[in-house]
């Protein structure tokens, strides 16, 4: 990875808010069935007591949101180094958080290279519970990442703004279901008719696609049948605080 040019912070960098608060972080397997491989691993907010995240979102507000969203980036390298994490890492991140993307990210550059994680093994998930209202300022996130040699993925997709209209504006490389579309699909063939039509476009468009929340058997075999084969979920692995849980490989 190149050095980034020498850039000056935005005020909202500089003058921002600093974090007053500490948190830590879990990991979630996400897992290849084609070759049963570790595909990546979900870095989850979490209190430094192991609580969930709830409670370190409720503190992030207007003014602390920039701080928060690089500690994040930070935290989550920093531990997928310790823990000598054998696969990619995936960091959310905050798209309204994001001045300037390609000064934003440099705190995570610089993290990558004190903590000698691989750049090319980071994931970047956006996730957003607001609705983004900037898809340009988005898009421009997407391209300066890949342009930066990152992944970068779609989280809950089919949910709130994550719909097919986005893929008209920007191709993430990655996009993960929403549990909202999994939840009992092996029993529902209008959410098996939604999924097969998004499976359809993403190969076109060459994306990748993770089925989240998979928690029963039957889930996992009918996304199967879809064509899906990267999988994340309680029936694999559950969070576990500053450690990589082993997977629960499902029987062949």
């Amino acid at each position: 990875m190149s050095e980034q040019p020498s850039l000056p912070p935005c005020a909202s960098c500089r003058d921002g808010q600093a974090l007053d608060f500490d948190f830590s972080m879990a990991f979630q397997p996400i897992i290849d069935l084609r070759d049963r491989s570790l595909y990546a691993y979900e870095a989850l907010v979490r209190g430094t007591d192991g609580s969930g995240a709830a409670s370190v979102l409720a503190r992030v507000n207007d003014q602390n949101r920039y701080a928060f969203d690089q500690a994040c980036r930070v935290k989550a390298v920093e531990l997928a180094a310790r823990l000598g994490m054998p696969c990619r890492l995936s960091i959310n991140f905050l798209p309204n958080a994001v001045y300037r993307a390609a000064t934003c990210i440099r705190a995570t550059l610089a993290a990558a290279r004190r903590f000698g994680f691989p750049t090319e093994r980071i994931i970047f998930e956006i996730t957003e519970s607001e609705q983004l209202v900037d898809k340009a300022h988005l898009k421009e996130i997407i391209e300066e990442y890949q342009r930066q040699k990152f992944m970068t993925a779609i989280d809950d997709f089919g949910a709130g703004y994550s719909g097919l209209n986005l893929l008209a504006e920007f191709q993430p490389d990655i996009i993960k279901l929403d549990m909202a579309l999994v939840r009992g699909i092996d029993t529902d063939p209008v959410r098996q008719a939604i999924v097969q039509g998004i499976l359809g476009v993403c190969r076109v468009l060459g994306i990748e696609v993770i089925a989240e929340g998979i928690e029963t058997p039957g889930e996992l075999r009918q996304l199967q049948a879809l064509g899906i084969h990267l999988f994340q979920g309680y029936l694999f692995a559950r969070p576990a605080f500053e450690a990589l849980p082993q997977v629960n490989w499902p029987a062949p």
